[in-house]
């Protein structure tokens, strides 16, 4: 994508020549998942001995990630059936998403809500 001309259309998916696929896409990310991008860039660029962009480095966290593996059906578990039944605050959901990506993850405490709660 760098040899786009700004002000120029952007074709939404290009076939190269190597089999792959190149789609221009817009992303809105956070200073820190920039940051982890350029830190990414700069891994690259050591191991490679070259300047890498930050499309490199999507591209390459991109193709390391396991395949679709959100894609799978979910797999019923003693652990995910007690927290879907158990309703939990978005801050408690927040929380439980980002220990999931550190690989922090410590078992939530029931949050005490319904018509039954004090």
């Amino acid at each position: 994508m760098t040899d786009h001309q700004p002000g120029a259309p952007v074709p939404p998916l290009t076939a190269l020549p190597d089999g792959e696929a190149q789609l221009a896409v817009v992303l809105r990310l956070t200073w820190e998942d920039l940051a982890a991008l350029g830190q990414e860039a700069g891994r690259i660029a050591a191991r490679t001995h070259r300047p890498v962009t930050l499309d490199e480095a999507v591209s390459h966290r991109l193709r390391t990630r396991l395949p679709a593996a959100h894609a799978k059906p979910p797999q019923a578990t003693a652990a995910s059936a007690l927290s879907a039944a158990t309703p939990r605050t978005p801050g408690d959901q927040a929380r439980q998403a980002i220990e999931k990506i550190n690989g922090t993850s410590t078992p939530m405490p029931p949050t005490s809500s319904g018509p039954d709660a004090p």
